[in-house]
């Protein structure tokens, strides 16, 4: 998969680190948030029950048959209730636009993003698609219909 940093014209802290591995068994690599300029020094309050789309300064070429899932990052969730609105997150292997993260903050308190803060993680995985066929009836299975709850306790 390729990376592009976005230039200084397009106002991207080229100085911050690519996305990487923390460790050797990490499946996701850390996103950091990547403010322009004027508001790198105070960075952004999310206030509880707000959601916010923050700028990365990345642009991915993802190989057809790939997609990246952008995840939460487990200790922001626990420790401060901030989460994605739709987790997890598909970036498309057409799509060249800049990578943003889409927060939540769950949480009862406002907290603080600042710039080049991990605020998610990225999941770099194969795509299956499959063809659509239209049927009159479908294969019957023990389950059935039953929904929610149906195969157990609730």
């Amino acid at each position: 998969m390729k990376i592009l940093r976005m230039t200084r014209t397009e106002q991207a802290d080229t100085r911050l680190p690519l996305p990487a591995y923390e460790t050797e068994g990490a499946a996701g690599m850390d996103l950091r948030v990547n403010f322009p300029p004027e508001m790198r020094a105070k960075g952004v309050v999310l206030a509880a029950g707000q959601r916010m789309l923050l700028p990365t300064g990345l642009k991915f070429e993802i190989p057809q048959g790939f997609e990246v899932q952008i995840r939460p990052r487990s200790g922001l969730a626990l420790k401060q209730g901030v989460t994605l609105v739709n987790a997890p997150g598909t970036i498309d292997s057409d799509y060249r636009g800049e990578v943003g993260i889409i927060l939540i903050n769950h949480g009862h308190e406002p907290v603080i993003i600042s710039h080049g803060d991990r605020i998610a993680q990225m999941v770099f995985a194969a795509v299956t698609r499959c063809e659509i066929v239209e049927t009159k009836i479908l294969t019957e299975t023990g389950r059935g219909e039953g929904g929610f709850g149906s195969t157990g306790v609730v």
